[in-house]
């Protein structure tokens, strides 16, 4: 079922409307002032965040590793070291 005429030539003119509105250069400012505001900041992109993310599981899980064989270590001696 296809839409009556006047809902198109509505649609149409609403949409001239918007595009030659002061809504139109409302939206375009807030965008650039959005986009600089960000700009500022020292963030970073998703996929540099899991990068980061698994380097430190990576790091981590090594760490308790680590952990574990100086237990093991220490817990093998018969003396304190000195």
């Amino acid at each position: 079922m296809s839409k009556p005429a006047f809902l198109d030539d509505f649609q149409q003119k609403l949409a001239d409307f918007m595009r030659n509105s002061p809504v139109a250069d409302v939206d375009r400012n807030l965008r650039a002032t959005l986009t600089q505001g960000l700009a500022k900041l020292d963030v970073v992109t998703r996929e540099e965040f899991e990068v980061q993310a698994e380097i430190l599981a990576r790091t981590r899980a090594k760490v308790a590793e680590l952990e574990a064989r100086i237990a093991s270590l220490e817990a093998g001696r018969d003396t304190p070291a000195a």
